[in-house]
């Protein structure tokens, strides 16, 4: 029964350790890159896009940035995908 049951998104956010963000210019405005979202596509592979805030301040937009080919990102997020599968594994049911 609960194999028939469509689940539509599995995501994840995952903070970038201060020594692996980096920066990224979008309408002339610079991002430091603080959060991954990471997605389990339906065929098992795993996507990823990097969100931040302005350098200079203020609200600045919700855009996403690719992730560099990086292996310490590659790790990065292998790891949290693995660590969220194991809290999804343990869960307790509905507090």
């Amino acid at each position: 029964m609960t194999s028939d049951l469509e689940v539509s998104a599995l995501a994840i956010n995952v903070t970038i350790p201060q020594e692996l963000r980096w920066t990224d210019t979008r309408r002339g405005e610079v991002f430091e890159l603080t959060t991954l979202n990471i997605r389990l596509l339906p065929d098992g592979h795993l996507a990823t896009k990097a969100y931040g805030r302005p350098v200079g301040g203020g609200r600045g937009a919700y855009v996403s940035f690719p992730v560099p080919d990086k292996p310490e990102l590659a790790a990065l997020v292998v790891g949290a995908a693995g660590r969220a599968g194991a809290l999804w594994a343990a869960h307790r049911g509905l507090g």
